[in-house]
């Protein structure tokens, strides 16, 4: 017997509408009241709404992830977060390839994140570097955390190769 899925279930990742933000907000603020991300003010979730993709489902927002470019070549992973009933079903995965896409697609040579996870970064081709090597992430976001200057995340970088145009087969 063929079984068919429940239309709840299946997923896709896209960029957010603005009346999703607020999921995204309680679901990124849940995580950080677990230590897991860094808080973001209301302002920011708004503001930063275009470096957001998300997975959705027939639940609503399951995850979302973030690119935010920081120089010309440079952009960082952030806000990588996935809904609880989800995790350990790829949705992370999904979204971070989803943002390394949209890196290569904009010409960005590196990507970066600090994370606490750095196990699902190194599957996909990251790899850990010292956290002096980013000192523009240090004085942009770090010194406003908490755990500042005690930070335990692992500084994850991949370069990502640039894109090379299809040539034409005549």
């Amino acid at each position: 017997m063929l079984e068919l899925l429940d239309s709840a279930e299946i997923g896709v990742v896209r960029k957010p509408s603005v009346a999703e933000m607020a999921e995204v907000q309680a679901l990124v603020e849940g995580a950080a009241q677990a230590g897991a991300v860094l808080p973001r003010t209301e302002a920011e979730y708004y503001e930063h709404l275009r470096d957001f993709l998300v997975y959705t489902d027939g639940h609503g927002v399951g995850g979302c992830c973030a690119l935010h470019l920081d120089m010309a070549t440079l952009a960082e992973i952030r806000s990588l977060v996935v809904r609880p009933d989800l995790r350990g079903a790829g949705v992370g995965r999904k979204l971070l390839e989803a943002c390394m896409e949209e890196a290569r697609a904009l010409g960005i040579a590196r990507i970066y994140a600090l994370t606490r996870v750095p196990g699902l970064f190194q599957k996909l081709g990251f790899h850990e570097v010292d956290k002096r090597e980013l000192p523009h992430k240090v004085f942009k976001d770090c010194v406003r955390c908490p755990l500042f200057p005690g930070c335990d995340e692992s500084a994850m970088v991949r370069d990502l190769p640039a894109e090379t145009p299809a040539q034409d087969s005549e």
